[in-house]
């Protein structure tokens, strides 16, 4: 009976310390939303990059892919500018390297096409903004990645203003 008495009396207690606990964690600051859940950027450019990644969003890779059953990174590039700002783009990351004109990492703006040496490889993607490319990922299919991510600055080439 003891036993019971010490836990009778300590049941106020633990309710408090539960509804202590659920006030504190109802008041805390949410995570941070991922990039993909961030809100509708004010560039109409970034936008509309918003809303092709929305609708490619963990596509599989496959090279030479240039469908929703599988893209690669220049055929996701060329259906983009395609799909979303009615441009044109040649199929390759070798030819789109050369159109539009040079312009500088520092001075990025969405929808510049920016390019990567990997190896013997070459990769292509398009800046988003806020330090984001999209593109297709060899290994994780259609994806925001970071500029700012060691990888991808190690492997950093050259980018391409096209619109």
């Amino acid at each position: 009976m003891l036993g019971w008495a010490k836990f009778a009396h300590a049941l106020p207690m633990k309710r408090a310390l539960i509804s202590l606990c659920l006030l504190l964690g109802a008041c805390a600051s949410p995570p941070p939303l991922p990039p993909e859940a961030s809100p509708a950027p004010k560039d109409p450019v970034a936008a509309k990059l918003q809303d092709q990644y929305r609708q490619w969003r963990g596509v599989k890779y496959r090279l030479g892919g240039t469908t929703k059953n599988g893209v690669d990174c220049s055929a996701f590039t060329q259906i983009t500018f395609r799909d979303q700002f009615a441009t044109a783009l040649s199929r390759t990351t070798a030819a789109q390297v050369k159109e539009g004109r040079w312009v500088g990492q520092g001075e990025l703006l969405a929808g510049d096409l920016v390019f990567f040496k990997i190896g013997r490889s070459r990769h292509v993607g398009i800046y988003q903004g806020q330090g984001l490319f999209l593109h297709a990922s060899t290994s994780q299919g259609v994806m925001l990645s970071s500029l700012k991510d060691p990888y991808w600055q190690a492997h950093y080439w050259t980018a391409r203003r096209i619109l």
